[in-house]
Protein backbone atom coordinates (compact mmCIF):
# COMPACT_ATOMS: atom_id res chain seq x y z
CA UNK A 1 0.00 0.00 0.00
CA UNK A 2 1.31 3.47 -1.21
CA UNK A 3 1.94 5.96 1.46
CA UNK A 4 -0.47 8.42 0.46
CA UNK A 5 -3.03 5.76 0.71
CA UNK A 6 -2.23 4.83 4.54
CA UNK A 7 -2.43 9.05 5.02
CA UNK A 8 -6.13 9.07 3.79
CA UNK A 9 -8.25 11.69 5.83
CA UNK A 10 -10.98 9.70 7.38
CA UNK A 11 -9.31 8.67 10.46
CA UNK A 12 -11.68 10.33 12.74
CA UNK A 13 -14.41 8.57 11.07
CA UNK A 14 -12.23 5.38 10.09
CA UNK A 15 -10.99 4.74 13.57
CA UNK A 16 -14.58 4.15 14.71
CA UNK A 17 -15.69 2.31 12.07
CA UNK A 18 -12.81 -0.25 12.40
CA UNK A 19 -12.30 0.22 15.79
CA UNK A 20 -16.16 -0.20 17.16
CA UNK A 21 -16.41 -3.35 14.48
CA UNK A 22 -13.45 -4.94 15.25
CA UNK A 23 -13.26 -4.36 19.00
CA UNK A 24 -9.92 -3.53 19.44
CA UNK A 25 -10.34 -0.54 21.51
CA UNK A 26 -13.55 -1.62 23.76
CA UNK A 27 -11.77 -3.01 26.44
CA UNK A 28 -8.91 -0.06 25.83
CA UNK A 29 -11.31 3.08 26.54
CA UNK A 30 -14.85 2.17 27.47
CA UNK A 31 -14.14 3.61 30.82
CA UNK A 32 -12.82 6.76 29.66
CA UNK A 33 -15.45 6.92 26.97
CA UNK A 34 -17.97 6.88 29.55
CA UNK A 35 -16.05 9.44 31.96
CA UNK A 36 -15.89 11.81 28.88
CA UNK A 37 -19.49 11.48 27.74
CA UNK A 38 -20.82 12.64 31.32
CA UNK A 39 -18.88 15.94 31.33
CA UNK A 40 -19.88 16.27 27.55
CA UNK A 41 -23.37 15.96 28.73
CA UNK A 42 -22.82 19.18 30.96
CA UNK A 43 -22.24 21.66 27.39
CA UNK A 44 -25.70 20.29 26.42
CA UNK A 45 -28.39 22.83 24.13
CA UNK A 46 -31.64 22.14 23.72
CA UNK A 47 -30.65 22.64 20.06
CA UNK A 48 -31.99 20.12 17.77
CA UNK A 49 -29.54 21.23 14.95
CA UNK A 50 -32.58 21.27 12.46
CA UNK A 51 -33.05 23.84 9.43
CA UNK A 52 -36.33 24.02 7.54
CA UNK A 53 -34.85 24.81 3.75
CA UNK A 54 -37.04 27.40 1.80
CA UNK A 55 -36.37 24.87 -1.02
CA UNK A 56 -35.18 21.62 -1.73
CA UNK A 57 -33.94 20.46 -5.30
CA UNK A 58 -33.11 17.55 -7.06
CA UNK A 59 -30.60 18.64 -9.93
CA UNK A 60 -29.11 15.50 -12.09
CA UNK A 61 -25.66 15.71 -13.37
CA UNK A 62 -24.57 14.66 -17.17
CA UNK A 63 -23.71 11.04 -15.98
CA UNK A 64 -27.56 10.86 -14.43
CA UNK A 65 -26.86 10.97 -10.69
CA UNK A 66 -29.37 12.98 -8.52
CA UNK A 67 -27.97 15.60 -5.79
CA UNK A 68 -29.88 16.67 -3.28
CA UNK A 69 -29.78 20.67 -3.05
CA UNK A 70 -31.27 23.00 -0.53
CA UNK A 71 -31.31 26.73 -0.89
CA UNK A 72 -32.33 29.21 2.47
CA UNK A 73 -33.47 32.49 1.09
CA UNK A 74 -33.17 35.41 3.27
CA UNK A 75 -35.90 38.24 4.18
CA UNK A 76 -36.15 41.30 1.74
CA UNK A 77 -35.47 43.27 4.16
CA UNK A 78 -32.32 41.48 5.13
CA UNK A 79 -31.28 41.02 1.49
CA UNK A 80 -31.85 45.07 0.97
CA UNK A 81 -29.39 46.06 3.90
CA UNK A 82 -26.59 44.15 2.57
CA UNK A 83 -26.27 46.40 -0.39
CA UNK A 84 -27.92 49.24 1.55
CA UNK A 85 -25.76 52.45 0.19
CA UNK A 86 -23.76 50.69 -2.52
CA UNK A 87 -23.77 51.96 -5.98
CA UNK A 88 -21.54 51.07 -8.31
CA UNK A 89 -20.09 53.43 -10.86
CA UNK A 90 -22.10 52.37 -13.78
CA UNK A 91 -25.39 53.03 -11.97
CA UNK A 92 -27.33 49.37 -11.91
CA UNK A 93 -28.37 48.21 -8.44
CA UNK A 94 -25.90 45.67 -6.14
CA UNK A 95 -27.17 42.35 -6.05
CA UNK A 96 -25.81 40.50 -2.55
CA UNK A 97 -24.23 37.48 -3.93
CA UNK A 98 -25.29 33.52 -3.39
CA UNK A 99 -23.62 31.50 -0.86
CA UNK A 100 -22.55 27.77 -1.94
CA UNK A 101 -21.19 25.78 0.86
CA UNK A 102 -19.64 22.05 -0.16
CA UNK A 103 -18.83 20.00 2.69
CA UNK A 104 -16.39 17.09 3.06
CA UNK A 105 -15.66 13.55 3.05
CA UNK A 106 -18.48 11.23 4.67
CA UNK A 107 -20.09 14.35 5.98
CA UNK A 108 -23.28 16.32 4.17
CA UNK A 109 -25.09 19.38 3.88
CA UNK A 110 -26.38 19.19 7.28
CA UNK A 111 -22.86 20.08 8.66
CA UNK A 112 -23.83 23.43 7.88
CA UNK A 113 -26.47 23.83 10.15
CA UNK A 114 -25.13 26.61 11.96
CA UNK A 115 -23.98 28.66 8.71
CA UNK A 116 -26.93 28.31 7.35
CA UNK A 117 -29.06 29.66 9.89
CA UNK A 118 -26.14 32.67 10.31
CA UNK A 119 -25.94 33.70 6.33
CA UNK A 120 -29.76 33.51 6.06
CA UNK A 121 -30.20 36.23 8.77
CA UNK A 122 -27.70 37.80 7.62
CA UNK A 123 -29.29 38.68 3.99
CA UNK A 124 -27.98 35.94 1.64
CA UNK A 125 -29.17 33.95 -0.09
CA UNK A 126 -27.83 30.05 0.61
CA UNK A 127 -27.28 26.41 -1.54
CA UNK A 128 -26.25 23.81 0.15
CA UNK A 129 -25.72 20.34 -1.70
CA UNK A 130 -24.74 16.61 -1.09
CA UNK A 131 -21.98 15.07 -2.52
CA UNK A 132 -22.66 12.44 -4.58
CA UNK A 133 -22.87 9.35 -2.17
CA UNK A 134 -23.48 11.26 0.57
CA UNK A 135 -26.72 12.41 2.42
CA UNK A 136 -29.77 12.25 0.60
CA UNK A 137 -27.92 12.45 -2.93
CA UNK A 138 -27.76 9.67 -5.51
CA UNK A 139 -24.84 7.05 -5.97
CA UNK A 140 -22.60 7.45 -8.71
CA UNK A 141 -20.08 4.76 -10.57
CA UNK A 142 -17.60 3.88 -7.94
CA UNK A 143 -14.30 5.08 -10.53
CA UNK A 144 -16.98 8.88 -10.49
CA UNK A 145 -15.80 8.79 -6.71
CA UNK A 146 -12.88 11.75 -7.71
CA UNK A 147 -12.56 15.45 -6.70
CA UNK A 148 -12.53 15.98 -10.42
CA UNK A 149 -15.83 14.68 -10.70
CA UNK A 150 -16.96 16.84 -7.65
CA UNK A 151 -15.98 19.58 -9.11
CA UNK A 152 -18.28 18.89 -12.42
CA UNK A 153 -20.88 18.06 -10.24
CA UNK A 154 -20.68 21.59 -8.30
CA UNK A 155 -20.33 23.53 -11.71
CA UNK A 156 -23.65 21.48 -11.91
CA UNK A 157 -25.48 22.94 -9.03
CA UNK A 158 -24.36 26.12 -9.76
CA UNK A 159 -25.65 26.15 -13.36
CA UNK A 160 -28.69 24.78 -11.86
CA UNK A 161 -29.77 26.42 -9.22
CA UNK A 162 -27.75 29.87 -9.15
CA UNK A 163 -27.00 30.18 -12.97
CA UNK A 164 -26.33 34.66 -12.46
CA UNK A 165 -24.93 36.36 -10.14
CA UNK A 166 -21.94 36.95 -7.94
CA UNK A 167 -21.16 33.73 -6.02
CA UNK A 168 -19.00 33.09 -2.67
CA UNK A 169 -17.71 29.71 -2.53
CA UNK A 170 -17.37 28.21 0.90
CA UNK A 171 -15.91 24.30 1.16
CA UNK A 172 -14.62 22.51 4.18
CA UNK A 173 -12.40 19.20 3.50
CA UNK A 174 -13.45 17.53 0.61
CA UNK A 175 -15.30 20.34 -0.35
CA UNK A 176 -12.47 22.99 -0.35
CA UNK A 177 -11.00 20.31 -3.10
CA UNK A 178 -13.68 19.96 -4.59
CA UNK A 179 -13.57 24.09 -5.53
CA UNK A 180 -9.93 24.05 -6.37
CA UNK A 181 -10.92 21.18 -9.07
CA UNK A 182 -13.70 24.05 -9.86
CA UNK A 183 -10.69 26.39 -10.35
CA UNK A 184 -9.23 24.07 -12.62
CA UNK A 185 -12.19 23.20 -14.86
CA UNK A 186 -14.02 26.67 -15.15
CA UNK A 187 -11.47 29.31 -14.38
CA UNK A 188 -13.41 31.86 -16.39
CA UNK A 189 -16.49 31.18 -14.09
CA UNK A 190 -13.90 32.55 -11.23
CA UNK A 191 -12.85 35.19 -12.64
CA UNK A 192 -16.26 36.61 -13.83
CA UNK A 193 -18.49 35.61 -10.97
CA UNK A 194 -16.37 34.37 -7.56
CA UNK A 195 -16.31 37.21 -5.21
CA UNK A 196 -15.12 35.27 -2.46
CA UNK A 197 -13.98 32.04 -1.50
CA UNK A 198 -13.49 30.16 1.88
CA UNK A 199 -11.25 27.25 2.41
CA UNK A 200 -12.10 25.60 5.04
CA UNK A 201 -9.97 22.64 7.22
CA UNK A 202 -8.41 21.42 3.50
CA UNK A 203 -5.78 21.08 1.65
CA UNK A 204 -4.41 21.13 -2.12
CA UNK A 205 -2.17 18.16 -1.81
CA UNK A 206 1.08 18.01 -2.40
CA UNK A 207 2.02 16.61 1.37
CA UNK A 208 0.43 13.54 3.10
CA UNK A 209 -2.80 14.14 4.85
CA UNK A 210 -3.57 12.37 8.26
CA UNK A 211 0.03 14.19 9.25
CA UNK A 212 -1.40 15.85 12.63
CA UNK A 213 1.00 14.20 15.28
CA UNK A 214 1.01 10.30 16.60
CA UNK A 215 -2.71 9.59 17.46
CA UNK A 216 -3.25 10.75 13.22
CA UNK A 217 -0.66 8.09 11.75
CA UNK A 218 -1.98 5.42 14.32
CA UNK A 219 -5.40 6.04 13.19
CA UNK A 220 -4.42 6.15 9.74
CA UNK A 221 -2.21 2.97 9.77
CA UNK A 222 -5.29 1.31 11.23
CA UNK A 223 -8.03 2.19 8.58
CA UNK A 224 -5.04 1.66 6.16
CA UNK A 225 -4.41 -1.77 7.33
CA UNK A 226 -8.19 -3.50 8.18
CA UNK A 227 -10.58 -0.77 6.82
CA UNK A 228 -10.69 -2.51 3.66
CA UNK A 229 -11.16 -5.82 5.25
CA UNK A 230 -14.23 -4.37 7.42
CA UNK A 231 -15.58 -2.05 5.62
CA UNK A 232 -16.66 -3.80 2.34
CA UNK A 233 -18.09 -6.85 4.17
CA UNK A 234 -19.94 -4.61 6.68
CA UNK A 235 -22.02 -2.69 3.92
CA UNK A 236 -22.99 -6.36 2.58
CA UNK A 237 -24.54 -6.85 5.91
CA UNK A 238 -26.33 -3.64 7.25
CA UNK A 239 -28.34 -5.00 9.62
CA UNK A 240 -24.81 -5.94 11.56
CA UNK A 241 -23.55 -2.91 11.38
CA UNK A 242 -26.44 -0.96 12.98
CA UNK A 243 -25.99 -3.57 15.65
CA UNK A 244 -22.50 -2.57 15.84
CA UNK A 245 -23.30 0.78 16.12
CA UNK A 246 -26.13 -0.01 18.87
CA UNK A 247 -23.72 -1.88 21.01
CA UNK A 248 -20.79 0.82 20.59
CA UNK A 249 -22.16 3.69 20.76
CA UNK A 250 -20.65 5.58 24.19
CA UNK A 251 -17.03 4.73 22.56
CA UNK A 252 -18.83 5.82 18.47
CA UNK A 253 -19.10 9.45 20.14
CA UNK A 254 -15.48 9.37 22.46
CA UNK A 255 -14.04 8.41 18.77
CA UNK A 256 -15.42 11.11 16.95
CA UNK A 257 -15.13 13.85 19.43
CA UNK A 258 -11.30 12.65 19.61
CA UNK A 259 -10.74 12.98 16.82
CA UNK A 260 -12.88 15.67 14.93
CA UNK A 261 -12.94 18.39 17.99
CA UNK A 262 -9.99 20.11 20.07
CA UNK A 263 -12.59 21.84 22.92
CA UNK A 264 -15.31 20.83 24.75
CA UNK A 265 -19.01 19.98 22.93
CA UNK A 266 -22.09 19.45 23.73
CA UNK A 267 -22.83 15.41 23.79
CA UNK A 268 -26.03 16.16 21.17
CA UNK A 269 -23.45 17.69 18.78
CA UNK A 270 -21.00 14.39 18.92
CA UNK A 271 -23.77 12.40 18.43
CA UNK A 272 -25.50 14.60 15.78
CA UNK A 273 -21.70 14.67 14.40
CA UNK A 274 -21.36 11.05 14.38
CA UNK A 275 -24.77 10.61 12.90
CA UNK A 276 -23.64 11.94 9.55
CA UNK A 277 -20.60 10.49 9.58
CA UNK A 278 -21.86 7.42 10.27
CA UNK A 279 -24.62 7.16 7.90
CA UNK A 280 -22.84 7.42 5.01
CA UNK A 281 -22.78 4.08 3.14
CA UNK A 282 -19.84 1.60 3.67
CA UNK A 283 -19.09 0.89 0.20
CA UNK A 284 -19.30 4.55 -0.90
CA UNK A 285 -16.59 5.45 2.42
CA UNK A 286 -14.43 2.23 0.74
CA UNK A 287 -14.77 3.75 -3.04
CA UNK A 288 -13.91 7.46 -2.11
CA UNK A 289 -10.55 6.42 -0.04
CA UNK A 290 -8.08 6.45 -3.89
CA UNK A 291 -9.65 9.88 -4.47
CA UNK A 292 -6.76 11.33 -2.23
CA UNK A 293 -3.95 9.23 -3.05
CA UNK A 294 -1.19 11.50 -5.06
CA UNK A 295 -3.89 14.43 -5.10
CA UNK A 296 -2.07 17.37 -5.59
CA UNK A 297 -4.14 20.52 -7.12
CA UNK A 298 -1.91 23.52 -6.08
CA UNK A 299 -1.63 24.48 -9.76
CA UNK A 300 -5.08 25.36 -10.06
CA UNK A 301 -4.81 28.07 -7.17
CA UNK A 302 -3.51 30.43 -9.12
CA UNK A 303 -7.26 30.66 -10.67
CA UNK A 304 -8.17 32.59 -7.14
CA UNK A 305 -5.82 35.27 -6.77
CA UNK A 306 -8.26 37.76 -8.17
CA UNK A 307 -10.71 37.23 -5.22
CA UNK A 308 -10.99 37.59 -1.66
CA UNK A 309 -10.17 34.41 -0.23
CA UNK A 310 -10.53 33.31 3.73
CA UNK A 311 -7.97 30.24 4.79
CA UNK A 312 -9.89 29.28 8.18
CA UNK A 313 -8.70 26.09 10.28
CA UNK A 314 -8.23 24.35 13.40
CA UNK A 315 -4.72 24.59 15.37
CA UNK A 316 -5.19 20.77 16.52
CA UNK A 317 -6.54 19.53 13.36
CA UNK A 318 -4.94 16.05 12.91
CA UNK A 319 -6.43 15.44 9.59
CA UNK A 320 -5.50 19.20 7.67
CA UNK A 321 -3.33 20.22 9.79
CA UNK A 322 -2.10 24.12 9.37
CA UNK A 323 0.56 22.96 7.01
CA UNK A 324 -1.89 22.18 4.43
CA UNK A 325 -3.26 25.62 4.81
CA UNK A 326 0.00 27.48 4.63
CA UNK A 327 0.30 26.08 1.01
CA UNK A 328 -2.87 27.51 0.45
CA UNK A 329 -1.71 31.16 1.92
CA UNK A 330 1.54 30.73 -0.17
CA UNK A 331 -0.44 30.51 -4.03
CA UNK A 332 -2.53 33.42 -3.53
CA UNK A 333 -1.38 36.70 -2.48
CA UNK A 334 -3.60 38.52 -0.19
CA UNK A 335 -5.53 35.79 1.29
CA UNK A 336 -6.25 35.71 4.71
CA UNK A 337 -5.54 33.22 7.15
CA UNK A 338 -7.10 32.46 10.61
CA UNK A 339 -6.02 29.86 13.16
CA UNK A 340 -8.43 29.12 15.89
CA UNK A 341 -7.00 27.48 19.17
CA UNK A 342 -8.61 24.54 20.54
CA UNK A 343 -10.14 23.62 17.11
CA UNK A 344 -10.43 20.33 15.41
CA UNK A 345 -10.87 19.70 11.94
CA UNK A 346 -14.78 19.63 12.10
CA UNK A 347 -14.65 23.55 12.47
CA UNK A 348 -18.20 24.62 11.34
CA UNK A 349 -19.62 22.69 14.45
CA UNK A 350 -17.28 23.13 17.01
CA UNK A 351 -16.94 26.71 17.05
CA UNK A 352 -20.11 27.83 14.47
CA UNK A 353 -19.61 31.72 16.09
CA UNK A 354 -16.33 32.11 14.66
CA UNK A 355 -16.81 31.25 11.37
CA UNK A 356 -20.01 32.59 11.12
CA UNK A 357 -18.48 35.92 11.72
CA UNK A 358 -15.63 35.50 9.51
CA UNK A 359 -17.90 34.58 6.58
CA UNK A 360 -19.72 37.39 7.01
CA UNK A 361 -16.80 39.92 7.04
CA UNK A 362 -15.62 37.59 3.66
CA UNK A 363 -18.48 38.42 1.80
CA UNK A 364 -18.70 42.06 3.12
CA UNK A 365 -15.04 42.72 1.56
CA UNK A 366 -15.79 40.79 -1.57
CA UNK A 367 -19.49 42.86 -1.76
CA UNK A 368 -17.27 45.94 -1.77
CA UNK A 369 -14.64 45.34 -4.39
CA UNK A 370 -16.94 44.29 -6.67
CA UNK A 371 -18.26 47.72 -6.58
CA UNK A 372 -15.03 49.76 -6.05
CA UNK A 373 -13.29 47.28 -8.40
CA UNK A 374 -10.38 47.11 -6.15
CA UNK A 375 -7.31 45.06 -6.37
CA UNK A 376 -7.71 41.99 -4.23
CA UNK A 377 -4.00 40.38 -5.08
CA UNK A 378 -2.57 43.76 -3.80
CA UNK A 379 -4.25 43.09 -0.59
CA UNK A 380 -1.38 42.67 2.06
CA UNK A 381 -1.15 38.75 3.81
CA UNK A 382 -2.91 38.64 6.87
CA UNK A 383 -2.81 36.02 9.34
CA UNK A 384 -4.28 35.56 12.60
CA UNK A 385 -4.56 33.32 15.31
CA UNK A 386 -7.81 33.55 18.04
CA UNK A 387 -9.26 31.80 20.72
CA UNK A 388 -12.90 31.15 21.42
CA UNK A 389 -12.85 33.08 25.08
CA UNK A 390 -16.62 33.37 25.54
CA UNK A 391 -16.85 28.78 24.40
CA UNK A 392 -14.16 28.17 26.97
CA UNK A 393 -15.47 30.31 29.87
CA UNK A 394 -19.11 28.53 29.22
CA UNK A 395 -17.04 24.98 29.05
CA UNK A 396 -15.26 25.68 32.07
CA UNK A 397 -18.05 26.77 33.92
CA UNK A 398 -20.75 24.04 32.70
CA UNK A 399 -17.86 21.79 33.83
CA UNK A 400 -17.38 22.97 37.04
CA UNK A 401 -21.21 22.75 37.57
CA UNK A 402 -20.97 19.12 36.20
CA UNK A 403 -18.12 18.60 39.27
CA UNK A 404 -20.40 19.56 41.91
CA UNK A 405 -23.38 17.69 41.21
CA UNK A 406 -21.39 14.88 41.15
CA UNK A 407 -19.49 15.11 44.26
CA UNK A 408 -23.18 16.42 45.58
CA UNK A 409 -24.55 12.82 44.25
CA UNK A 410 -21.69 10.84 45.43
CA UNK A 411 -22.00 11.97 49.10
CA UNK A 412 -26.16 11.34 48.93
CA UNK A 413 -25.17 8.10 47.44
CA UNK A 414 -22.43 7.18 50.55
CA UNK A 415 -25.06 8.59 53.42
CA UNK A 416 -27.47 6.46 51.82
CA UNK A 417 -25.21 3.30 52.26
Amino acid sequence: MSPANRHNPLIGVGATLVGAAAGVAAGVVADRATKHRAAMFALDTRDTYDVVPDEERVVLTDDGVPLHVVIDEPSPEAAAAVVRGLTPPHGRPVEPPTVVLTHGYCLSLRCWVFQRRALKVAGYRVVSWDHRGHGQSGRGEPDAYVVGRLAKDLHTVIDKVAPSGDLVLVGHSMGGMTIMALGKLDPQLIHDRVSGVAFIATSPGGMALANGGRRATIGAQLLGRLGPVVLMPLSERPELWSWIRRRNATLEEFLVDQNSFASPVAASLVRYTANILLSTPLDVINDYLGAFEGFDIRPALQHFRGTHVLVFNGMDDILTPPEHSDLIIEAIPGAEHVLVNHAGHVIMLEHPDLLNAQLVQLIERGVRSRVEHLEVSQQPRVQRTITNVAKERLARARTAHAGRRTRAEQSKAARGA
